[in-house]
């Protein structure tokens, strides 16, 4: 008897500004997937989908390839994944099919989702469906998704200046700004190490996405960023590296 492949469907969810940023759920077979299981940790919270530049944007993981490749499916609670819990697949290109497996949450062992075998043509088309609609993206995220590929496109600026790029972060909530977030030092293998989060909150203007992108791409890799960046965030004995502490709230600029 043949069984028939998993049918995929992406939801991308837009919730009120002060209920949540914009999320990706996977619809699996007319159900979704998220509420099938309960996340581990403390809180009590159900999984939240990811950010659709996460998945979805050109070199977004949900693409599927002969290379077997991990992807964060959704999020819970506060947002630490020892905490409260995140939601983790392995996805891989098998001939015909591609294939989620290897389920994991950091902080549920115990966490059970059967393995999905998608039709590849099917599945290849869903994602590009997904990937190419945009109807939900404000001008304040379009900079910020044009922006973070610019930047991610220019790796080399940030190398000298031993950074490295988090994200540019955008909300909702705060329509005219987007931030930028990077990792001081870039190698951060060693625990025991300090190191910061560096930031910078950025206007945005009426003009289009891709002409503020570029200009902005432009004036953040002229120099080194730290000079004129603030301290977010860091370990606890991140003032050892010789910047202003405590950290300041980006939320409260």
């Amino acid at each position: 008897m043949t069984t028939e492949p998993d049918l995929l469907s992406l939801s991308i969810v837009c919730p009120p500004p002060d209920e949540g940023g914009v999320r990706v759920r996977p619809i699996v077979n007319g159900r979704d997937i998220l509420t099938e299981v309960v996340p581990g940790g403390v809180g009590g919270s159900r999984y939240l989908g990811v950010s659709p530049r996460d998945l979805l944007g050109p070199d977004g993981l949900l693409h599927a390839t002969v290379t077997p490749h991990e992807v964060r499916l959704a999020r819970s609670g506060c947002g630490v994944e020892e905490c409260c819990g995140a939601l983790y697949m392995t996805v891989t290109r098998h001939g015909d099919h591609v294939v989620w497996a290897g389920w994991r949450d950091p902080a549920n062992q115990g966490v059970e989702l059967p393995l999905l075998r998608f039709a590849a043509g099917q599945y290849g088309a869903e994602v590009l469906r997904a990937a190419e609609d945009r109807s939900w993206e404000w001008p304040a995220e379009a900079v910020a998704r044009l922006l973070e590929a610019g930047l991610r496109g220019r790796g080399d600026w940030l190398v000298r200046w031993d950074c490295e790029l988090e994200g540019v972060w955008v909300s909702r909530k705060e329509p005219d700004r987007i931030r930028v977030v990077l990792w001081y030092p870039r190698d951060r293998t060693d625990a025991e190490l300090p190191w910061l989060q560096f930031g910078m909150t950025l206007r945005i203007s009426e003009d289009a996405p891709s002409v503020q992108a570029e200009r902005l791409e432009a004036r953040l890799t002229a120099g080194d960023p730290r000079p004129t960046a603030e301290v977010w965030g860091g370990s606890h004995d991140a003032e050892q590296l010789g910047y202003p502490w405590p950290p300041v709230d980006p939320l409260c600029m």
